[in-house]
């Protein structure tokens, strides 16, 4: 028996007031990593009422593991679930905007095409929705078709477009920052996913960086070059890139 069948196991022998408590002892918190095992297994047989209850708590291991299973009553039609996971990506508390991206993948195993929909148009958001959009769908398990993974390059590329036109008295924000740090990772998934067309936006970014100097989009460039999967995903391309990058 694993992680998860443990958890589930003692979550479905306890009445399910007492839930709240087996979250709190078994959250691996305070400590480096979070219990994202018991997280991904009360996302999936919490009651709906149980899981936003959650969602609203003060503290953060109950809102972020609410938070993520919010994605299943997504999935399961309930859209006030996408209200609720559209204002947690905006939450102060970095677990429970991870969470939310959590969410949307879940939401991307059940109904990618729901998927697609819910992130474009959170890229016209905030950059904290943005963010959660480039980062849900940023998974490699998610990009297993060409359609997925040209659509995770699409929005990659939009929201790039998005944090190049923010004024400069914005760039220092801890949203803005936040968003920077999730496309420094975000496009080398998106690329590694379907490495031609992937290169080939990634080589027109380079070339807008070119034309264009942005010292925020050159450093989103930098880090994904830095990624091992684009050197494994085509080695040649990603060196030259990192040399036109300079």
């Amino acid at each position: 028996m694993n992680a998860r069948d443990r958890h589930r196991a003692a979550l479905l022998s306890l009445p399910e007031d007492a839930w709240g408590a087996y979250l709190d002892a078994h959250s691996g918190l305070p400590g480096p990593r979070a219990n994202l095992e018991l997280l991904a297994v009360a996302g999936d047989v919490a009651p709906g009422a149980l899981l936003r209850a959650w969602a609203a708590e003060d503290d953060e291991y109950r809102a972020a593991v609410g938070t993520a299973g919010l994605g299943r009553l997504a999935v399961a039609g309930e859209d006030d679930a996408l209200d609720l996971l559209r204002a947690a990506a905006g939450d102060p508390r970095w677990r429970v905007r991870e969470a939310v991206a959590m969410a949307l993948q879940r939401i991307g195993d059940a109904d990618p095409v729901l998927l697609r929909e819910v992130t474009d148009a959170w890229a016209a958001g905030t950059p904290l929705e943005q963010r959660a959009a480039v980062a849900g769908v940023c998974e490699p398990r998610l990009l297993r078709t060409p359609a997925a993974a040209a659509h995770a390059l699409a929005l990659c590329a939009r929201v790039t477009d998005a944090l190049r036109a923010l004024p400069a008295s914005r760039r220092r924000d801890a949203d803005v920052r936040t968003l920077r740090q999730a496309l420094g990772y975000c496009w080398s998934v998106a690329v590694a996913a379907d490495p031609a067309p992937g290169f080939a936006a990634l080589a027109a970014l380079a070339d807008s960086v070119a034309a264009a100097p942005d010292d925020d989009v050159r450093w989103v460039l930098r880090e994904n070059l830095r990624k091992a999967r684009l050197a494994k995903a085509d080695p040649a391309r990603a060196e030259a890139l990192r040399a036109a990058l300079g």
